[in-house]
């Protein structure tokens, strides 16, 4: 199992907007299956993201998929894509995290 953590720093006027553009990735997730959440950091060190998105992925390849269609059919994803940039103060911090099979 796959965590996909996407980190976005916006200005605060466009927090709002952010999250709207987030909210709609996680739905898009979760409408083909995938376990996705919203996470806005109660705090920031130094010039940490405003927000994130995590997704579970089972394998990699889901990774690409969600990219590429993760908010409806491929043009849809690029104009929500392009309008989400236009809000970010850079591009987003992916990370790719592989969880502990361990049971706790």
């Amino acid at each position: 199992m796959y965590l996909a953590r996407f980190s976005y720093d916006v200005l605060p006027v466009n927090r709002q907007r952010a999250i709207d553009f987030i909210r709609r990735e996680v739905e898009a997730a979760r409408g083909n299956g995938l376990n996705a959440r919203l996470l806005i950091p109660m705090t920031r060190r130094g010039g940490g993201a405003a927000l994130q998105f995590e997704v579970e992925l089972t394998s990699l390849d889901q990774f690409d998929g969600l990219r590429h269609q993760g908010a409806g059919s491929s043009e849809e994803t690029g104009s929500w894509m392009h309008a989400f940039s236009e809000i970010l103060v850079s591009p987003p911090d992916v990370e790719i995290l592989r969880l502990d099979g361990t049971a706790q």
